[in-house]
């Protein structure tokens, strides 16, 4: 009996340690402070802009995404050289962000009426639509929905 529990709890670290070693110790991302900041850079450096809506006192998917997905070295590598990225957080607790910061984020959700947390939005340099995936999904179903915006662009 020892030894099957000592067999099972061997495996499920061996598939733990393997599913981690894609992520990377610090978040090397850079996120645009405003919408409109965004916008600007995606249009100076051609690159589409991934607009990240999340809920960060209380979407627990959210932060999922962000340790799976975000800490990804593989996310990382393609976020740096294809995408610009921007994080719109909608909050309970509204103190929590800058007065400026809550303006901007409360317009960027309301123009694109996103009501589901979280939701990855991908926009051209004029704020048009590209794509959209809402709710959350294993991370490695987001990477060909990434790679295909990447490409179309």
């Amino acid at each position: 009996m020892v030894r099957k529990t000592l067999f099972i709890v061997l495996c499920w670290l061996s598939i733990s340690l393997s599913a981690q070693e894609d992520l990377v110790k610090s978040d090397s991302l850079t996120w645009e402070p405003f919408y409109k900041a965004a916008l600007k850079k995606a249009k100076k450096e051609r690159k589409p802009v991934l607009i990240y809506f999340k809920g960060s006192d209380w979407c627990a998917p959210c932060k999922i995404i962000e340790k799976e997905l975000f800490l990804a070295e593989r996310f990382q590598k393609m976020a740096n050289s294809s995408l610009i990225l921007l994080e719109v957080d909608i909050p309970r607790d509204m103190t929590i962000l800058s007065t400026d910061k809550l303006r901007d984020n409360l317009v960027v959700q309301k123009k694109y009426r996103v009501n589901s947390f979280p939701t990855l939005l991908f926009v051209n340099h004029r704020g048009r639509k590209i794509a959209e995936k809402k709710g959350y999904i294993l991370t490695d179903y987001y990477y060909p929905f990434i790679e295909k915006v990447i490409r179309r662009y």
